[in-house]
């Protein structure tokens, strides 16, 4: 299994979040050939690692 380091992150949640807490993944760029994904209620538990490929099949499919 592979580790990323991202320490640095720059995390961001999807433009459609409202601000009151509600249910919301964020997702961190710059990562070559993943998407690291998190709860954005939980930002320091696990994070899942989604293959570019995969991540952009999910986001066409729900738009």
């Amino acid at each position: 299994m592979r580790e990323y380091d991202l320490s640095d992150a720059r995390w961001r949640k999807s433009t459609y979040s409202n601000g009151d807490g509600g249910n919301c993944l964020e997702v961190t760029d710059g990562v070559p050939g993943v998407i690291p994904v998190r709860d954005s209620k939980v930002a320091d538990g696990p994070v899942i690692v989604v293959g570019s490929a995969a991540w952009a099949e999910f986001v066409r499919s729900v738009a």
